[in-house]
């Protein structure tokens, strides 16, 4: 089994799979007009709905896949969730009504974990010593994916509409999981005592037994913290581009520089990143990680012209470079043998949860302290998270030395 084969395969499935639903999600209250919702708060309404719910029911389904990959396969999990989308998404090209369109996105995060699956597969089947290069890259594929994919979209929904785009994106989708089906190939799964135990407990089981593990909630936490910093503040970055310039012609493309800008270096420095880990250790990345992204997102605030908000996002996009792949690096390191997907999908579960709270709290505090108070409040977040990896630092110096000491 070579490990390098299921990297690039995997690299470019995560690429289709975000690039798929990025071109979908930035228009989906355009698409919501085209059902016949035309009132703009209405239809702005119904788009916040529809898109939260993808997220709502992946947080209670991905647990459950988990169980599933680590006791039949996670490659058969990978490929029931890329065929799955594939199929629900091409049918929400079929909708008449935002209803239907609510309830396809529904059972979407219900099918998902795509993703997840690639992490467990990957990081089971790569050496320990290029783990945490072989996680940036896989991240570079879901970031490259993520920063081309409303280009590509918006292209598309202007050339053939957007129910096709829908077609189109549950197609590319089928491709990824055909691409996997094809080449991908799974190292056998952990046969000892332990690990068929821990194939068969319950969902509910799993998580006290990986709560139990030193680190592994804590590196929940930081996922969870870092989505709910981090997408808390994105809906309303246009805004803050808007009172930022007085170009109003350009406003649309100063937008997109922004948002794609933390996209690109994260794309870049994400397998740089990783290979250091591989270097001075994982943990040190994510502690560096972790304190650069709360110090440049509270600096957000203090933003007086665009070309500040500019570099700071670029300087974004490299710390968060350090930070996702190292979670999942260290998620790989310390779980129990025969869990692994069940910790890439309780990962996946904390995301989800930040990804929904985030721009709900963000949203409510935006008329009471504007946008720079939602960076000031994700910037608290994020130093909880710096705490949080500054005790596990502490904790592993500590039984490194004590381990010194009884030799």
């Amino acid at each position: 089994m070579n490990w390098r084969v299921n990297l690039a395969v995997l690299w470019f499935g995560n690429f289709l799979v975000m690039g798929s639903a990025t071109m979908i999600t930035p228009f989906l209250v355009l698409y919501i007009q085209e059902l016949g919702i035309t009132d703009p708060e209405e239809a702005g309404l119904w788009s916040g709905i529809i898109f939260a719910a993808h997220f709502i029911t992946l947080f209670f389904f991905q647990p459950l896949w988990g169980k599933v990959a680590d006791r039949y396969g996670r490659k058969m999990m990978m490929l029931r969730a890329g065929f799955g989308m594939a199929l629900v998404i091409s049918m929400m090209g079929l909708v008449t009504a935002p209803w239907q369109l609510l309830a396809l996105r529904l059972l979407n995060g219900a099918v998902a974990g795509y993703t997840p699956a690639a992490n467990a597969v990957l990081a089971t089947s790569t050496p320990k010593e290029r783990l945490g290069f072989a996680m940036g890259m896989l991240q570079s594929g879901s970031i490259a994916g993520t920063v081309t994919g409303p280009l590509i979209g918006g292209l598309l929904a202007e050339w053939v509409g957007l129910k096709q785009v829908f077609l189109i994106t549950g197609a590319v989708t089928f491709f990824a999981a055909l691409m996997a089906a094809l080449w991908v190939k799974e190292a056998p799964r952990a046969e000892d005592a332990s690990a068929r135990a821990h194939q068969h407990i319950s969902v509910m089981q799993g998580l006290r037994v990986l709560c139990g593990v030193r680190g592994v909630p804590t590196l929940f936490v930081v996922s969870m913290g870092a989505q709910f910093a981090l997408t808390g503040a994105l809906p309303f970055i246009p805004l803050f581009v808007q009172q930022l310039t007085s170009d109003a012609g350009m406003l649309t493309l100063q937008v997109g520089l922004v948002s794609s800008l933390a996209g690109l270096t994260n794309f870049i420095c994400s397998p740089l990143l990783g290979k250091w880990g591989d270097r001075i250790g994982a943990l040190r990345i994510l502690l560096l990680a972790v304190t650069g992204t709360s110090v440049i997102v509270a600096l957000h605030a203090l933003v007086t012209d665009y070309w500040q908000l500019l570099t700071l996002r670029a300087l974004l996009g490299v710390c968060l470079g350090g930070l996702i792949p190292t979670v999942r690096t260290l998620l790989k390191e310390r779980t129990p043998g025969g869990m692994e997907t069940r910790a890439y999908s309780f990962d996946a579960s904390a995301v989800s949860l930040g990804s929904v709270a985030g721009p709900i709290i963000s949203g409510f505090l935006l008329g009471v302290a504007g946008i720079q108070g939602i960076f000031m409040l994700s910037a608290c977040v994020l130093l909880l998270n710096v705490f949080l990896v500054w005790r596990m630092q502490l904790s592993v110096s500590a039984q490194a030395s004590v381990t010194v000491k009884r030799r």
